[in-house]
């Protein structure tokens, strides 16, 4: 019994030193030289120089979340942070999701061919808006099936639909 504390106790001192050991990494921290964080949806893009505003990007982006960008990023930047829009999304219906200093709220909505073209659009058809701190970026769309996704459910239909036959000429036959 007492070499079963010793062991319990040596057990538990190993345990508290490796644990001691272990380094605490705070969300937004650098890691392993990336400039971006792929912990829980905060996502650091901060310049030391420049001032910092923190925005969000939802819907159908690759990574949605929080973000932590300079004041001269654009939209289009941001959605690059982002990863891009899928395969899903709608990109003639973005929105800008904005509260205003008077504390009322306002969608901005934009087209992504705008983004692209953007130098060659004329200075009237501009709607392209500039980010300010506290925007929420909202991607819309919804999910698209492909031949694969269509060829699996009418595959599944039909193997349920041949396993009953089965099993109608079975009880019938008996």
């Amino acid at each position: 019994m007492r070499n079963f504390r010793w062991l319990l106790l040596f057990i538990v001192a190993s345990l508290g030193s490796f644990v001691a050991q272990t380094k605490d990494y705070e969300l937004g921290a650098d890691l392993m030289g990336m400039r971006s964080n792929y912990q829980g949806g905060y996502f650091n893009y901060s310049d030391p120089e420049a001032i910092n505003i923190g925005v969000s990007v939802w819907g159908w982006v690759k990574y949605p979340g929080r973000y932590k960008v300079p004041i001269y990023t654009t939209v289009s930047d941001l959605l690059s942070y982002a990863g891009g829009p899928s395969d899903a999304a709608d990109l003639e219906d973005l929105r800008l999701y904005r509260i205003n200093s008077d504390s009322t709220q306002s969608i901005i909505k934009f087209n992504y061919n705008d983004l692209l073209y953007e130098s060659r659009l004329e200075s009237r058809y501009r709607k392209i808006p500039k980010l300010e701190a506290g925007d929420i970026l909202i991607i819309p769309g919804e999910p698209r099936l492909y031949f694969k996704d269509h060829f699996s459910i009418w595959m599944s239909v039909f193997s349920v639909l041949i396993s009953l036959s089965i099993l109608i000429l079975n009880i019938v036959r008996k």
